[in-house]
């Protein structure tokens, strides 16, 4: 029996995207909600977050819901990083937030947003933990905050690095979505052990998948290792430029200290190896 990647996004959406009860154990096991206010019952809405201004960026999320409490819940599953990542992030979040009041409605209506962010790679380099959440708080007393807006980023290499085996829901959880991979033939019994997690492992059988929707599966991994490549490529092209530029600036410097001591233009560009015309520009 072999079975497809969680982290694809067919996979994933297939799981958490209409089976919610799934998503509520998920969510229940990975969200920093208080004591007492799990998540009971969930609905979906759509992932679609069609502003109301043309011009505003349109955007996609991959699993949008609401809860019986009136709270939303944006999950993204995230397999390449950006800088540009969390402004979206706070953006679909804030977009959400700011929708939920209609006109001629009062603020005090409007329920806390949680965006859930699972990033297949580590952008946090210098911090140890994978789990990473941020809300709104007072800078002098942390104890004190703003409830509306939360954002969870759970750096998925990190935890898989740590080989975390309790069998808490949120490691099973997170060990699910990192211990399973393409084409894997076996799957953790632990994993096997509760409910959930049995019903969610069920749903990666390749033999649950028809053809059409193990070619978008498969589409879907050569377009994240076309973006990969691409991502690469100017990351490349950036330290080559930066490189230059830092030469550029070396040269320039050089140059107005011999223009102080006297040297003719000619003579710098001679020592520098610059044309006249460039070396001209680079004093401007």
């Amino acid at each position: 029996m072999r079975y497809l990647d969680p982290k694809n996004d067919l996979t994933f959406k297939k799981v958490f995207g209409t089976h919610p009860h799934l998503l509520r154990s998920f969510l229940n096991a990975l969200l920093p909600l208080p004591e007492g206010e799990w998540i009971e019952s969930l609905e979906y809405l759509s992932p679609e977050m069609v502003p109301p201004v043309p011009l505003l960026k349109h955007s996609i999320v991959d699993v949008r819901c609401r809860d019986n409490k009136g709270r939303q819940f944006i999950v993204e599953m995230q397999l390449l990083w950006t800088d540009s990542f969390k402004s979206r992030v706070l953006f679909n979040a804030s977009k959400a937030y700011v929708q939920q009041l209609d006109k001629g409605k009062e603020y005090r209506g409007l329920h806390p947003v949680y965006a859930l962010s699972l990033v297949n790679e580590v952008f946090e380099k210098e911090l140890p933990a994978f789990y990473h959440h941020y809300q709104i708080v007072h800078t002098q007393y942390p104890e004190r905050t703003l409830e509306g807006l939360q954002f969870i980023f759970v750096e998925l290499p990190k935890f898989r690095a740590q080989h975390i085996r309790d069998k808490k829901l949120q490691v099973l959880w997170l060990r699910y979505l990192t211990e399973i991979e393409d084409n894997s033939e076996t799957v953790s019994p632990d994993l096997l052990e509760v409910d959930e997690l049995r019903e969610a492992v069920g749903y990666l059988q390749e033999s649950g998948f028809t053809k059409d929707e193990l070619f978008s599966y498969d589409k879907y991994w050569d377009s994240v290792s076309t973006e990969k490549t691409l991502l690469s490529d100017a990351e490349q092209k950036g330290r080559e430029e930066g490189f230059e530029e830092g030469r550029l600036e070396e040269k320039r410097v050089l140059a107005q200290k011999l223009l102080s001591k006297g040297f003719t233009t000619a003579e710098i560009a001679d020592m520098t190896g610059l044309t006249k015309q460039a070396l001209e520009t680079l004093l401007r």
